[in-house]
């Protein structure tokens, strides 16, 4: 996958000119990460992701939340090694936005041994226009899924629930959602941060509080998923931002300027009240996005309550083959900062 078209380029050169003015001196030590060091490491994922083993599982009463109903109907959208990656089409009860969400549990989800126990949920948000499907259900480009499976294995990731929803209704760069409620427009942010989540809880066995869910994506969708993080706090404890930019941008927002400067995260961030804790990953060969990512940065490592990490993966650039690559850091981080499953 490509960076969307030069016109993103020249959009966010406009509209980050002043956050980038800021940036003098915002080199390699101008970077907060979790521990709340000012560093930036460029190395391989195991420089800032602990590989140790993930905790134990702890008995809890309180902490798992049971299926609430009523149960929606999922159908085999394929078959992987890992086991089947289910789909359904959600209409949200809020927000009225009907739309594709794929759903992979992992294998202990089903073992007799967790039968009593709440799983951690991620929310994955793929790159591109995402209209009526989502990359992270691809094994070939992605498979998150068995990556999860393999690094549970060997202690250095919880088994997930992974929720794959699409974004966008258009395929156009030009015409996306940006994972908002733009006026007259389908009100996807509360599908995407209401919705979405009502539909887990009332599915599956999750964990009841925001510290097992966590959202991430690529490109467009980690736009997404630093947006909804700021903007759900409530519901999402954790976000990994991959290769995203963080203003929006969509022409829906022609005539809606306040509305769009709302749903700006490197806004958010600045009003940001919440502790959350969040990965923001580039690859080291993205030049622009590197300018990007850093005006963000600037303004977000400034927020208290903002536990910011910061990745630069070597070689990187704006591929799939390269997000890819940092699928075991994405793992690890949710691992490390959201319960792991949990008997209740």
């Amino acid at each position: 996958m490509r960076p969307r078209t030069t016109r993103r380029l020249l959009t966010l050169t406009l509209l980050a000119a002043t956050a980038l003015t800021a940036l003098t001196g915002c080199g390699a030590s101008a970077h907060q990460n979790a521990s709340g060091s000012q560093d930036v490491s460029t190395g391989s994922p195991a420089a800032t992701a602990s590989t140790s083993p993930a905790p134990a599982p702890s008995p809890s009463s309180t902490v798992v939340s049971l299926p609430t109903g009523p149960a929606t109907k999922l159908t085999v959208s394929q078959q992987t090694s890992v086991g089947p990656i289910y789909v359904t089409t959600l209409k949200g009860a809020k927000s009225g936005v009907s739309g594709k969400v794929w759903v992979w549990l992992p294998p202990q989800y089903n073992d007799p041994a967790y039968k009593d126990y709440g799983f951690p949920v991620i929310t994955l948000y793929s790159g591109g226009s995402s209209a009526g499907y989502n990359t992270y259900t691809d094994q070939r480009q992605l498979g998150i899924q068995a990556a999860d499976v393999e690094l549970a294995k060997q202690g250095k990731a919880s088994p997930f629930i992974m929720i794959m929803p699409i974004q966008n209704f258009r395929d156009s760069d030009w015409y996306l959602q940006d994972c908002s409620d733009i006026p007259g427009q389908p009100k996807m942010a509360t599908w995407m941060g209401v919705d979405i989540p009502d539909f887990v809880r009332a599915n599956f066995r999750t964990l009841r509080s925001r510290d097992g869910w966590g959202v991430t994506g690529a490109s467009t969708g980690g736009f997404c998923s630093a947006k909804l993080a700021l903007q759900f706090p409530q519901t999402f404890r954790a976000a990994v931002p991959v290769d995203g930019y963080f203003i929006p941008d969509s022409y829906y927002w022609r005539g809606h300027s306040t509305e769009q400067q709302a749903n700006n995260p490197q806004l958010m961030v600045a009003r940001n009240t919440a502790d959350i804790d969040m990965l923001v990953t580039i690859g080291s060969k993205e030049a622009y996005g590197k300018q990007v990512v850093a005006a963000f940065m600037n303004v977000a490592r400034k927020n208290k309550p903002l536990h910011l990490s910061y990745f630069e993966l070597p070689h990187g650039d704006h591929l799939t083959s390269d997000f890819k690559r940092v699928i075991p850091m994405t793992l690890e981080f949710f691992t490390q900062h959201l319960l792991p499953p949990t008997a209740g």
